[in-house]
């Protein structure tokens, strides 16, 4: 195909492909700007086997390879002609294709705008997504971007899912999402039945894709909804003991003993390395717990023993303290499920979960006197007050309280 000067680039004088489109850039100021990224052909773009490629070796008829040299068809000299590419102010280009619509990755000057050094937009990209491909751009970068932040797989997974909705309701780059595009998609997860805490968590996600990585300020003047302030579920001393007795021996006991005696998260216990737990000591270190700090924890004596005739007897090598057959550690939701199983077996009707069990072992500790420092310390809780919650919770001194009407 003869190649023309391509006025619109920029380059006057130098010959570019006829099929690259302009590429409009949406900068933080609003403006405009015009880049040209190459592009595949719309032959290419659609599937087509390309003129220099292999021909499959199939036998065929006379008719079909006379068919072939003919003349093209109507639509395919339309798939021959160079792509148009149409644009409006705040929207990614679509360039029409027998296809379906086929979308540019954003350029380099928006990822500069937003204070990022510019990755290279993999344009022949065939990963299916419900995104057109400059949101999808978007999407996987920010997931990226979080990674690289430290988040857990569970964090990461859902500030992803959250900012993945925003951008297929919205249907805009994200320089052109306005304040009114963020509170309709808020008012439509409220509409669906999402709770002010998931509001919350939705803002927090994109709170940190506008405002941390694209250094965007359409988040600021959206106030955060109001968490209702419930008291974490706490089980008696003897709903945990019925709970434990409930488990089978073996892992399924030891690792309920284990988020109850040290404290832990679920995902804390099913990630939890035999080299970092020290039966001697009875102390155990938590390597990357949330907020990617290490903490120390400590280990009850009896789980110690019992823990000890566990890994003597463990036919499975793994490195993991909780493993499955084939070594992989055991799933959050295995946990999750053998708290309910256990919880029902022992005729408890409270809504228990493996954090329940991690609620009752702080506020067992400040029921026994335990200074609120060396429990904020054991939880793994950045503030003070995340931990003093507890002492909302715990019933042993308020029984104490005498009631002035018996005073009277």
């Amino acid at each position: 195909m003869a190649q023309q000067a391509n006025p619109q680039a920029g380059q006057k004088g130098k010959p570019t492909p006829q099929n690259t489109p302009a590429h409009p850039v949406i900068t933080n100021a609003g403006q405009q700007k015009t880049n040209a990224l190459p592009m595949q052909t719309a032959k290419e773009s659609v599937g087509q086997t390309p003129k220099n490629a292999a021909q499959p070796t199939n036998a065929k008829s006379a008719k079909d390879q006379n068919s072939q040299n003919a003349t093209p068809s109507t639509a395919q000299a339309a798939l021959l002609q160079p792509t148009q590419t149409t644009a409006t102010p705040g929207q990614a280009p679509q360039t029409s294709a027998m296809a379906g619509q086929t979308t540019q990755a954003p350029s380099a000057a928006v990822t500069q705008a937003a204070g990022h050094s510019p990755p290279v937009p993999q344009a022949s990209s065939a990963v299916q997504s419900d995104l057109p491909a400059p949101l999808e751009f978007y999407a996987e970068k920010f997931r990226e971007e979080l990674m690289i932040a430290g988040y857990s797989a569970r964090t990461i997974g859902m500030y992803a899912l959250y900012v993945r909705e925003m951008l297929n309701f919205v249907k805009k780059e994200p320089a052109a999402t306005q304040r009114a595009d963020i509170v309709s998609f808020l008012a439509g997860k409220k509409n669906q039945g999402a709770t002010n805490s998931t509001i919350a968590l939705v803002h927090s996600a994109l709170r940190f894709f506008f405002k941390q990585y694209l250094k965007l300020t359409v988040m600021d003047e959206i106030k955060i909804p109001k968490r209702p302030k419930t008291l974490p579920v706490v089980l008696t001393k003897d709903e945990v003991r019925d709970i434990l007795k409930a488990a089978k021996l073996g892992r399924n006991r030891l690792i309920l003993q284990f988020i109850y005696s040290a404290g832990v998260r679920v995902s804390e216990a099913v990630n939890m390395k035999v080299e970092n737990i020290s039966l001697k000591e009875r102390m155990g270190k938590v390597k990357s717990g949330k907020g990617a700090k290490d903490r120390i924890i400590i280990l009850s004596r009896s789980w110690c023993k019992l823990a000890k005739r566990y890994l003597e007897a463990k036919k499975v090598k793994s490195p993991y303290l909780f493993s499955k057959k084939n070594g992989k550690p055991i799933s959050p939701d295995t946990v999750q499920r053998l708290v309910r199983i256990c919880a029902k077996r022992a005729g408890i009707t409270k809504e228990v979960s493996p954090h329940a069990l991690r609620h009752s072992f702080a506020t067992h500790l400040l029921e026994a006197g335990e200074n609120i420092r060396n429990i904020q310390e054991l939880l793994g809780h950045s503030n003070l007050n995340t931990t003093q919650i507890y002492t909302h919770v715990s019933t042993g001194q308020l029984k104490k309280v005498e009631s002035p009407l018996d005073r009277l």
